[in-house]
């Protein structure tokens, strides 16, 4: 046990993706308003959306939205261990923002004993600083087959000395079974420590929920602390890919006439990653996005997209040959014949090239692959990453961006256009990693193109831009203005807003410890 820690809340979940993190996000801001030094922590994370920190080291993308929310810089301390699954048995282990070989699940828990202590002190050294750290569990604490090896659910609330809220989705059903049957598997000793459950994602009538809600506390003894409602239009970066294969940034229907609208469609890949940068389009009123299977037909209801969008990867060789498989490499080439647009982002910049090569094997056991012969580029993965926030300039536009750089892959042109995207300047200590000027290619129409800038469209005038120039395409006039504004501390703030308003936060405080709860008078019971 960790001596002087500060007070500690757990956001724990019935499975993966009922709103573990959002919440946490939520929470993290309604204590930083409540008065409260306030961190996230979360001691193991499964995902490919990571960010780069200003110190050059690599973090989930979860984490570091929540520490937007306690208005902090993101610090690997908050998420020590990431695990990126790059092949169907192997991934890689990212420890304390660095990158490790590839390894097998069974080699992973073998190395737990080594990875427990740098957890533990992870949460002593950032714990310090804070007067309250609210921790995220992964996926459920009640599955038995992986208790034996748990770091990031009941281990790490130990750890912490953390009251835990645990949290169902009840838009998917089975949400009262799934609660108490979390509860029932667990050993007594970790099941003491969930003091409260929360409903999330519900809609409908709250008078049909009333009853359950007074059963569930009569056969747990623990009570429904808020009933969260579901949040259309949220678009916060998601921590993992189930929500982008599911479809959800497809769901944001246009009100404008069909032949209004820019069409573009993202390649679903099966290892895709960093997703959230096309987020940014869903608030757009005359774009229309649409997600692209393997197997799919690039063309629908008699229409072909304005553009194509290949995102990131972290098996480029494996998705490479599945788009093979399916012969996208001959539907983009015919695409771009006749007159498409088609984009890589990351490890689909490296797909557009001609040949990737992998000799250390970091993504897997293809040591060199031909690309899909878009760019006259050329791309071999090396051992150490390039992490860093970056300052950009698109040559193309003029404007000026900031986002990050998070590849293996160091890219050279053959006989390409000139870079429509370089660095300007670097970002904190960034500035003393030195790399390639160029951060992106372009073909001599400049309708294939590609970049390393994740981040990128969330720049609102150079979407704007980008999206104005299909526009003159299709033969509409350009809108020139921005017609919309992609705003995470916004959303941030309308997420707390709305779960302050569901949840009793005085019960919340009360778990702690702690008297408040909304007003910014708080202060630690017995102190």
């Amino acid at each position: 046990m960790i001596k002087k820690q500060p007070r500690a809340l757990m956001v724990q979940g019935t499975g993966s993706n009922v709103g573990k993190s959002i919440l946490t996000t939520a929470l993290c801001r309604i204590f930083l308003e409540d008065g409260l030094r306030v961190a996230p922590f979360k001691a193991q994370n499964m995902a490919l959306n990571a960010y780069a920190t200003r110190d050059g080291l690599e973090m989930s993308r979860a984490q570091a939205l929540q520490a937007a929310a306690c208005r902090l810089d993101p610090d690997v301390r908050m998420n020590p261990i990431l695990i990126k699954p790059t092949t169907d048995r192997a991934s890689q282990l990212v420890v304390m923002g660095k990158a490790m070989p590839l390894m097998t699940w069974g080699e992973y828990n073998a190395l737990k004993p080594t990875l427990r202590p740098v957890v533990q002190e992870a949460y002593r050294s950032l714990a310090e600083g804070f007067d309250l750290i609210v921790l995220e569990g992964a996926g459920s604490p009640a599955e038995i087959n992986l208790m034996a090896h748990d770091i990031v659910n009941m281990a790490a609330a130990e750890m912490a000395g953390a009251s835990v809220l645990l949290v169902g989705d009840i838009d998917a059903g089975g949400v009262f079974a799934s609660l108490v049957g979390t509860v029932a598997l667990l050993p007594p000793s970790q099941a003491e420590r969930i003091k409260g459950f929360v409903l999330n994602k519900f809609r409908g009538d709250r008078t049909i929920l009333a009853p359950g809600l007074v059963q569930i506390e009569e056969i747990t003894g623990r009570p429904v602390v808020g009933v969260v409602p579901y949040l259309e239009r949220l678009l916060l970066p998601e921590e993992d890919s189930v929500a982008f294969k599911s479809g959800r940034i497809s769901r944001f229907k246009k009100k404008e006439g069909e032949e209004a609208l820019c069409r573009i469609a993202v390649i679903d890949l099966p290892k895709v990653s960093n997703f959230t940068d096309l987020d940014p389009f869903c608030v757009e009123p005359d774009v229309e996005i649409s997600i692209l299977r393997p197997g799919e037909a690039l063309e629908k209801d008699g229409r072909l997209p304005d553009v194509v969008i290949l995102p990131g990867s972290k098996n480029v060789a494996g998705d490479l040959h599945l788009l093979r498989q399916h012969h996208f490499d001959r539907a983009l080439r015919e695409f771009v014949s006749g007159g498409g647009e088609v984009v890589g982002l990351c490890g689909g910049l490296q797909m557009l090239g001609e040949r990737i090569e992998d000799p250390h094997q970091i993504e897997g056991d293809r040591s060199s692959v031909p690309g899909l012969g878009l760019l006259p580029i050329k791309t071999v993965l090396e051992r150490e990453k390039v992490l860093r926030p970056v300052a950009a300039r698109h040559l193309v536009s003029g404007l000026d961006l900031r986002g990050f750089e998070i590849h293996h892959g160091r890219t050279e042109a053959v006989a390409c256009h000139p870079s429509f995207v370089q660095i300007s300047s670097g970002l904190g200590a960034s500035a003393a990693v030195r790399g390639p000027l160029q951060l992106g290619w372009m073909s001599e129409t400049g309708r294939v193109w590609g970049t390393y800038l994740h981040g990128l469209f969330d720049d609102d005038p150079f979407r704007r831009w980008f999206i104005d120039r299909v526009r003159e395409r299709k033969g509409l006039p350009p809108l020139k203005e921005i017609q919309a504004t992609y705003d995470i501390e916004a959303m941030i703030q309308r997420l707390a807003e709305v779960v302050r308003k569901e949840l009793d936060m005085p019960a919340v405080y009360d778990l702690l410890g702690m008297v408040g709860g909304g007003n910014g008078n708080h202060r630690m019971a017995g102190l």
